[in-house]
């Protein structure tokens, strides 16, 4: 028994793409918004400390040392970066 495609097949296909195209891209805003708010938040942590508490260069490096040794799988956490 052989079942025809129906002639609407094509519109469907497409629509079903462009949706899951349009989610993946929410979905990537909305990781990039957490991102970016994640880094603003932990550089106003080290800025606070560091007015508050006068932590210098030398914390900075030990926290970015400290952050690479438990999530070593995420880049970008450098003394530098901080």
């Amino acid at each position: 028994m052989t079942h025809s495609i129906p002639t609407d097949y094509g519109e469907l296909l497409g629509d079903v793409k462009q949706r899951i195209r349009s989610a993946q891209y929410e979905a990537l805003k909305a990781v990039n918004k957490e991102l970016i708010t994640l880094y603003w938040d932990i550089g106003r942590m080290i800025c606070d400390r560091k007015q508050t508490a006068g932590w210098g260069k030398s914390v900075v490096e030990q926290l970015a040392k400290d952050i690479h040794a438990e999530f070593p799988y995420i880049s970008g956490f450098f003394a530098a970066n901080l």
